[in-house]
């Protein structure tokens, strides 16, 4: 089985950190493939699309590249949940399963819960500062409640920094993200989509949960919410990510 993992805006397959072998540990068998989408990690000098079916476009001639063929199933985080979204949509015979993790999407949600409004002002000064230590030292306060406190020399931030540096997202590629983000809307579901989980965290200081909960709701999908994790799940708490999945498949597999 083929589990495709999809990160957000301006992270890279790296900062899934422990995660895939955490979720190889609770799911047996699951071969894991991480493409970075384009102008994040190894494709960092790559144009990021400024869609979202722009990249839905590059992740599938990724694999193909790869000598992957589908059926996918998707596991994918914030942006990355939109793409896995759309490429079902578009796509519906090349994904098996989606695991959609703290997303939020039009027409579910309104703009400011979709990015906390309460964040606008850090990010934009961000974007206009630059900085590869305060560029992850946010991004670890709004996505981490387990390490987001104190991130002033910790390893993980030390980590981070290298990453940047080695790959640097540019800031139009940011900006090209962040606009591929705000028009996407979602596609209708039909009756015959591939069998969906969303979680989220009830802590996410970025996105609010809410958003995640109306999308389940909407389309009847399991939803599992981790009460004390932020936007970051796979980070904040892999080995509950990795066994709801597990959880899942086994019900999924009993009911059919």
């Amino acid at each position: 089985m083929s589990w495709v993992l999809l990160r957000g805006l301006m992270r890279e397959s790296r900062h899934w950190g422990e995660f895939p072998e955490q979720f190889r540990a609770a799911v047996p068998g699951a071969e894991i493939v991480t493409p970075d989408l384009p102008g994040n990690g190894v494709n960092w000098r790559q144009r990021s699309p400024a869609s979202v079916r722009g990249m839905v476009e590059a992740c599938r001639a990724d694999l193909q590249a790869r000598g992957l063929r589908g059926p996918y199933s998707l596991l994918a985080l914030s942006l990355g949940a939109m793409v896995a979204v759309q490429w079902q949509a578009s796509y519906p015979d090349e994904v098996a399963r989606c695991v959609l993790l703290n997303t939020s999407m039009r027409p579910f949600s309104r703009f400011y819960q979709r990015l906390r409004w309460q964040n606008y002002p850090a990010i934009v000064r961000q974007l206009l500062l630059g900085g590869a230590r305060r560029q992850e030292q946010l991004a670890l306060r709004l996505t981490s409640v387990a390490h987001g406190g104190d991130t002033r020399d910790s390893e993980l931030l030390k980590r981070w920094v290298d990453y940047h540096n080695e790959f640097p997202v540019s800031r139009v590629n940011a900006l090209r993200q962040l606009l591929a983000a705000a028009r996407f809307h979602a596609p209708q579901r039909g009756q015959g989509g591939a069998p969906l989980l969303v979680l989220a965290g009830a802590r996410d200081g970025l996105v609010d949960p809410l958003c995640s909960q109306r999308l389940a709701r909407a389309w009847g999908a399991e939803f599992r919410m981790h009460p004390e994790a932020g936007h970051d799940l796979p980070l904040d708490d892999g080995p509950w990510v990795a066994q709801q999945v597990a959880l899942w498949l086994a019900g999924y597999a009993l009911a059919r």
